[in-house]
């Protein structure tokens, strides 16, 4: 099992963005918790995802998460189980 970050950015403000993944809920939002990112999520119909600042895109890359295009992460958004 893994989380995944897109390599895609878009800004919302001054900030850039990007979003996480994973293959299971407990994952996602446990790697939340790791970067210390509220607990408020993407809860899209089939397609749960953080959207997460570049600052934590870079630590969820150093504590282990797996870094995929867009359609992949989509995909394994898609695919995210309870």
């Amino acid at each position: 099992m893994a989380v995944y970050v897109d390599i895609s950015s878009y800004r919302i403000g001054r900030m850039m963005m990007c979003h996480m993944a994973a293959d299971t809920l407990g994952e996602l939002h446990a790697m939340a918790d790791q970067l210390g990112v509220k607990r408020w999520f993407q809860d899209k119909p089939g397609a749960p995802h953080y959207d997460i600042c570049k600052s934590n895109r870079a630590k969820a890359v150093r504590l282990g998460a797996v870094e995929v295009s867009r359609r992949v992460l989509l995909g394994k958004a898609k695919g995210c189980s309870t």
